[in-house]
C-alpha cells in the first residue's frame, strides 16, 4: 500500500487504519479502514474511500494487517492503579494512574471511592474534579468519566475491606453535599439494601440521574428486589460481599440473577469468581447485561508487597491483595491488580464467551451501566477516537486516546 504509514511519520489530520476486524456497535465486520479525522472516529468502510472527499484523497494509512480495532476499554470500578488511589485524593496522583491505565488499554474510568469519614470522600471527589480539570488537549491518559462512590452505606457482616466505623444509612443530602464537591460527576454510588432509607435513596438517585449499585450486604432476596423496584440498576462486584444463593434464600446474588435490565458488575480475575460461577451468572442474564469491571487498588501495576487501602494495611502477593491482620496473619480479599485487558483474555480462554462479546462487556457494556455511554464506550461517527489495536490473541499492540498512540514514556 503505498500511502502506508507508522506512527512514527503521522502527522496528518486525517488518515486510516486498516485491519482485519472492527467491533462495532452493529456487530463485527472484517477487513476495513477506520477513518480517523481531527481526533474522531469517522466511518468504517470495506474499501478506502479515496475521491470521496478532497481531504481523504492523500490520508496515510496506519496498517495493522491481522489485528482487531476495538473501542478503549472502559473501568467503572476501579480505586488506583501504580502507587495512587483515589483516597490519597492527589489530582496529580489520579492523571499519573490514568496516564499507566493508558498504556493497558484503558481509555476511560471512573473513580472509585471507599469508605471513609464524610469529609475524605468529600476531598477525595473535589481531587478527582480538579484532575480532570487541570488536563490539557494533549493529555494521553484514561480519560475520567465520573465518580464511583462505593459506600459508605454498608453492612458490617460483608464489609470486605470497607472501614465499618464509617458505615451508615444512605442520606441523600449527603450525597448532594459530594456531588456539589465532584462538579456533577458522581456516577455511581452503591448500598446495601438493608439499610433504613434504602428504597428512597434509590428512588431519589434515579431522579438525579445517579446509578444505585447493591452490594457489601446482608440482604434478603426481597430486600434487593424492593431496591431494584425503586431504581437500583447495578450489583456492586457479584458474588462478593453479599448474600449468596441458597435454595430457601436467593439472597443478593440471587437478586443478581433474576432481575432485568440490570447490569451485574464481575471480577474476571479468577480468583474472586472461580470461571464457572462466571459461567453460571452469564448464562442466567446473558453477557449484554455483566459490566467487566477489575476493582483494581493502588498496588495494580506495582511489585508484590504491602500497600494501604484506607486505613487498612493489606498484602500483594500472587495477584490478589489481602487484608494484614492485627497478628500479621493474610485476612480476607481487599481488591484485585487486574486490568481490563487481562479480564477480556481471561473470558475467552475459559471459553465463557467469543472474543467480541468479551471485548463488549468490558466497552459497550460498561459504558451503558454507569450511564456514561454517551462520551465512551462505542466506535462512533463523531465520538473522540478512543480505540485498542488487539493482536489475535487479544494483547495489546496498540492504544490511542483522542486518535493519538499512547506509548509507555507517558506514565
Amino acid at each position: 500500500m503505498s500511502n502506508a504509514v507508522n506512527d512514527a511519520s503521522l502527522g496528518a489530520d486525517t488518515y486510516f487504519v486498516k485491519a482485519d476486524t472492527f467491533v462495532l456497535p452493529g456487530g463485527v465486520l472484517g477487513t476495513g479502514f477506520l477513518q480517523v479525522n481531527n481526533g474522531c472516529f469517522g466511518n468504517v468502510t470495506p474499501d478506502l474511500p479515496y475521491g470521496d472527499a478532497a481531504d481523504t484523497a492523500d490520508a496515510p494509512v496506519l496498517d495493522y494487517s491481522g489485528c482487531i480495532v476495538a473501542p478503549g476499554y472502559v473501568d467503572t470500578h476501579i480505586h488506583g492503579f501504580v502507587g495512587h488511589d483515589v483516597m490519597d485524593c492527589d489530582p496529580e496522583g489520579v492523571n499519573l494512574a490514568s496516564r499507566a491505565l493508558a498504556t493497558h488499554g484503558t481509555t476511560s474510568w471512573v473513580p472509585t471511592t471507599l469508605t471513609q469519614r464524610a469529609s475524605e470522600i468529600e476531598r477525595a471527589c473535589a481531587s478527582v474534579y480538579e484532575a480532570k480539570a487541570m488536563r490539557g488537549d494533549d493529555f494521553l491518559g484514561a480519560r475520567i468519566e465520573g465518580i464511583y462512590l462505593e459506600g459508605p452505606f454498608f453492612t458490617e457482616r460483608h464489609k470486605g475491606a470497607q472501614n465499618p466505623e464509617f458505615m451508615c444509612d444512605p442520606d441523600v443530602e449527603l450525597l448532594k453535599r459530594w456531588q456539589k464537591a465532584a462538579h456533577g460527576l458522581i456516577r455511581k454510588s452503591a448500598l446495601a439494601p438493608e439499610r433504613d432509607g434504602s428504597v428512597a435513596y434509590c428512588s431519589a438517585l434515579r431522579e438525579m440521574g445517579v446509578v444505585s449499585v447493591l452490594g457489601h450486604s446482608d440482604a434478603t432476596y426481597e430486600q434487593g428486589m424492593a431496591a431494584v423496584a425503586a431504581g437500583a440498576t447495578s450489583f456492586v462486584h457479584t458474588y462478593n460481599g453479599m448474600s449468596g444463593l441458597n435454595h430457601r434464600n436467593a439472597g443478593l446474588v440471587g437478586c443478581a440473577m433474576t432481575t432485568s435490565q440490570t447490569y451485574p458488575e464481575l471480577i474476571c480475575d479468577g480468583m474472586h469468581v472461580l470461571p464457572e460461577a462466571i459461567k453460571a451468572l452469564v448464562a442466567t442474564r446473558g453477557w449484554e447485561w455483566i459490566c467487566l469491571v477489575t476493582d483494581c487498588l493502588r498496588c495494580g501495576g506495582m511489585p508484590e508487597g504491602d500497600y494501604m487501602l484506607g486505613d487498612f494495611p493489606i498484602r500483594m502477593k500472587d495477584n490478589l491483595a489481602h487484608l494484614i491482620l492485627a497478628e500479621g496473619t493474610l485476612g480476607s480479599i481487599a481488591g484485585s491488580v487486574l486490568t481490563l485487558e487481562q479480564a477480556v483474555r481471561n473470558l475467552v480462554k475459559w471459553q465463557v464467551v467469543t472474543f467480541d462479546k468479551a471485548i463488549r462487556m468490558a466497552t459497550e457494556v460498561a459504558a451503558v451501566s454507569a450511564g456514561i455511554e454517551k462520551t465512551c464506550g462505542f466506535i462512533l461517527p463523531g465520538r473522540q477516537a478512543d480505540f485498542n489495536v488487539l493482536k489475535q490473541d487479544l494483547t495489546l499492540a496498540a492504544t490511542y486516546i483522542g486518535g493519538q498512540k499512547v506509548t509507555n514514556e507517558a506514565c
